[in-house]
């Protein structure tokens, strides 16, 4: 299609240096999470699907945790037998240890540690397996997402912008399963396991090392508060970096072509020092949690000491029990400060996490028809009755446009850049709904169909020529994915590209880069007609792309053209004049609206706006 014609018929938005849109809904500067417990409710839906699983995770964390955390406990035991022979050695001068009953809480702590690594090993590679198969089904969901969202709304965002949906925000989230889930499951079980033995060994010792808690959670809440933001703007300025490289990558010709590399460098430096910046905030923030939670627990370990050597001295408390409470002080602070670390993770998994929702959550292409319809033979006859559209509802472009095309008619659209040519191509297969009236194919509205019906009764050759990274052979399958070889061959042959093929290293199997680039642009136009050729559809819409090759392949492409246009409904979007002599009516569109229709000499007759723009095109400056 017309670049020019398409981008001045969508609404205003802010360009790159080489004319690509750059994205606009990506969060912005300091946004924060609209709605953290519903995004976080959506997550545990997907998880849902393997709740079996998930409740054996969490049995195995916490049975892995609590054999953890009877050790220190069977440790300490050992410990005070150790201290009683040592103090009996000082008053009596006769060492005397009791080695078979401290060997025998050894082995058993040999054995509580291996049991809790191996329930830790299990459940890990369980957590794992289902963290990859949310992934794996958030992608999926991604995928077949973008296939129902209307054309609209990647009119108004880049590339990259819907593509770090995809990798960078669920790769955050698929991590945050994989790591942190499990994490909070053994840090919960252990604070609570921890407290319990705690409170057996000295309920005193415990209210004093409970004292330090409100001070960490203080300091905990005041990072936390802190550091969110820049989370939300490191994951924003991501999607921006990403969807300006892949705006420049793709079009790096263009941006050498002009000198824009300055400019694109600027605005990569912006976004990058954005990223730098809300990144190093972030993490800076984040960091400093482990030293404040470990300075307050040191204050914690000062109390208890000091408690502990005088409630021993008191005989209350043994000295096994001491060196016991200490490992399950350290053992409580650590999964505090893990809990508070997470909650910084948390805060950029519900940042990703919302962006993907977001993203599934957007308003799909609706089907009107309850009872869609399915036509078994499709005549081709093509009418407008009164349309009006605008790209928003407050500008209207096409205003009361009717026209009727009889089956097997050729007609070409004519008009100014931006006079509406591509636009009623878009609302003919309903990539947008129109605002008002009706376009009908054999007489039915086409609300009437399956927008998958409707598209697949057309035909189209573009002046972008899209082709993928797969044979020539799959390249041309493409319209019909269960055409035979011969099948394909035939419309290769019918294209006039057959011959140019066989000449290939490969012939039909040779494997076509992802630009493409490895074969000509006309060789490309020739491919993607005999693409249509294989569909057999009734109505073609063409849009002229024979002004950027040589003469021989634009005569092969006219020859293809006509082969293909036989026999078929045909629009044909004309650039120049001269190549739409024969169609059987002209529209002439100016401002969205058909100012004059007829024939190619009838139009010449009148002398108007037809008249003019054909003579311009001879016309010496």
């Amino acid at each position: 299609m017309n670049e020019q014609d398409k981008m001045r018929q969508q609404p205003k938005r802010p360009r790159g240096p080489m004319g690509g849109h750059m994205g606009m809904r990506s969060m912005g500067a300091g946004e924060k999470a609209q709605d953290f417990k519903g995004t976080m409710k959506k997550l545990i839906t997907y998880l849902s699907t393997y709740k079996l699983g998930v409740i054996a995770v969490v049995i195995f964390a916490i049975a892995s945790t609590l054999f953890t955390i009877v050790g220190p406990s069977l440790l300490g035991k050992a410990t005070t037998k150790l201290f009683e022979a040592m103090m009996r050695y000082m008053q009596t001068g006769v060492m005397q240890v009791d080695f078979r009953f401290i060997g025998r809480y050894l082995i058993f702590l040999l054995v509580l540690y291996s049991i809790s690594a191996a329930f830790s090993y299990i459940q890990n590679w369980m957590m794992i397996g289902i963290s990859n198969k949310v992934t794996y089904e958030m992608r999926r969901d991604i995928s077949e997402k973008i296939n129902r969202l209307p054309l609209k709304y990647f009119d108004r965002r880049t590339h990259g912008e819907v593509l770090s949906r995809i990798t960078n925000d669920v790769d955050t989230v698929s991590q945050t399963l994989n790591q942190s889930m499990t994490q909070i499951i053994t840090s919960i079980a252990t604070v609570i396991g921890v407290l319990v033995m705690m409170l057996r060994i000295s309920p005193s010792m415990t209210l004093a090392a409970l004292i330090v808690i409100p001070l960490s959670l203080g300091f905990v809440m005041l990072i936390v508060k802190s550091s969110q933001k820049y989370f939300k703007e490191q994951q924003a300025y991501l999607g921006h970096i990403n969807g300006h490289i892949e705006e420049m990558y793709s079009g790096h010709v263009v941006v050498k072509a002009f000198n824009g590399e300055k400019a694109s460098l600027e605005k990569f430096q912006k976004y990058n020092n954005k990223l730098y910046d809300s990144a190093w905030k972030s993490q800076f923030l984040s960091g400093l949690m482990m030293p404040v939670m470990g300075f307050v627990g040191n204050l914690g370990y000062v109390l208890v000491c000091i408690l502990g050597g005088y409630l021993a001295i008191k005989n209350r408390i043994e000295v096994g029990d001491i060196q016991a409470f200490i490992q399950y002080m350290r053992s409580f602070t650590q999964p505090i400060s893990q809990l508070a670390n997470i909650s910084n993770v948390l805060q950029s998994t519900a940042a990703a996490a919302e962006r993907v929702f977001e993203f599934l959550d957007e308003e799909e292409e609706r089907e009107e028809s309850k009872t869609p319809l399915k036509l078994q033979e499709v005549e081709g006859h093509v009418s407008f009755e009164n349309v009006c559209f605008g790209y928003s509802p407050d500008k209207i472009i096409i205003k009361n446009f009717t026209a009727d095309i009889s089956q097997g008619k050729k007609v070409a659209i004519v008009g100014p850049t931006g006079a509406g040519k591509t636009t009623v191509v878009k609302l003919l297969m309903r990539f947008y709904d129109i605002n008002a009236g009706q376009i009908k194919i054999d007489g039915h509205s086409i609300c009437d169909f399956t927008r998958q019906d409707l598209r697949a009764l057309f035909g189209m050759v573009l002046q972008d020529t899209w082709l993928y990274n797969a044979t020539i052979m799959e390249n041309i399958r493409y319209s019909k994915m269960n055409a035979t070889d011969q099948e394909v061959i035939k419309a290769a042959k019918a294209a006039h590209v057959d011959s140019f093929i066989r000449t290939l290293p490969a012939g039909y199997q040779m494997v076509l880069n992802e630009e493409a680039s490895n074969v000509s642009q006309g060789q490309k136009q020739l491919l993607t007609i005999a693409r249509a050729l294989l569909a057999d559809p009734k109505i073609l819409i063409l849009d002229e792309a024979t002004s950027s090759v040589d003469t021989r392949t634009e005569v092969l492409i006219q020859k293809a053209m006509e082969t293909l246009m036989k026999g078929r409904t045909s629009f044909v979007i004309a650039h120049r004049l001269s190549t739409i002599r024969d169609a059987d009516l002209i529209l002439v569109m100016k401002d969205g609206d058909i100012i004059e229709q007829g024939t190619h000499e009838e139009l010449l007759a009148k002398g108007d706006f037809y008249a003019s723009l054909y003579n311009s095109q001879f016309a010496v400056s």
